[in-house]
């Protein structure tokens, strides 16, 4: 098994969502102790925004590339070749104001690309990244699980589809700023909800 580790959150010390992604991480080492683990930290290294630049950079010709455009989808291509190229996904997602990070977000419009990671047939879309099952490591400080205002879920569940990767499961440890007990019992129920992802 190949492993791929994805810490989105902005801090690069004492994130919990880092936390419960390490652990999650561990877990799938200890189940399977011949794996190989790759960590990427989007706060320590970050994915170039998907902005006017680079989307110029990717519809333009690859001979007719600038080296700033070239370096751009190189960088692109390489988070791609890594997805692919792994088992499992760990993704460490804090919430931040009810959505994603930027940081994760930038990463996903990296990989999400037409005729690469996607494709639209006569039938609708069609994700080209299969097999591969996704652990969500999700760190809330307050309740929002099967809630109307969790936007996390819905949003990841989503586009993790669109791109094939619908073996997505999530653990989640919420109530992290509510005080120690309610951080104790969040922490509780993600190893619970952890226990039911690796059965």
């Amino acid at each position: 098994m190949k492993i791929l580790q994805i810490n989105a959150s902005a801090r690069r010390e004492g994130a919990n969502s880092t936390k419960l992604a390490n652990t999650v991480t561990e877990r799938l080492k200890a189940a399977h102790p011949a794996a190989t683990v790759t960590l990427r930290d989007l706060a320590a290294t970050p994915v170039t925004v998907l902005d006017e630049a680079a989307l110029g950079a990717l519809f333009t010709p690859a001979e007719q590339r600038s080296a700033t455009q070239a370096a751009v989808v190189a960088e692109y291509d390489a988070l791609i070749s890594e997805i692919q190229a792994h088992d499992a996904i760990v993704l460490g997602v804090p919430m931040y104001n009810f959505g994603v990070p930027v940081q994760l977000k930038a990463w996903i419009d990296a990989i999400a690309r037409a005729g690469v990671t996607f494709r639209y047939t006569e039938s609708g879309p069609e994700g080209l990244i299969k097999g591969k099952t996704v652990y969500v490591a999700l760190a809330r400080g307050g309740l929002y699980r099967d809630q109307p205002h969790d936007s996390q879920v819905p949003y990841l569940k989503t586009v993790l589809g669109f791109l094939g990767l619908t073996d997505v499961r999530f653990i989640y440890a919420e109530g992290l700023a509510m005080g120690p007990d309610a951080a104790a019992k969040g922490f509780a129920q993600a190893e619970a909800d952890l226990a039911q992802a690796l059965a």
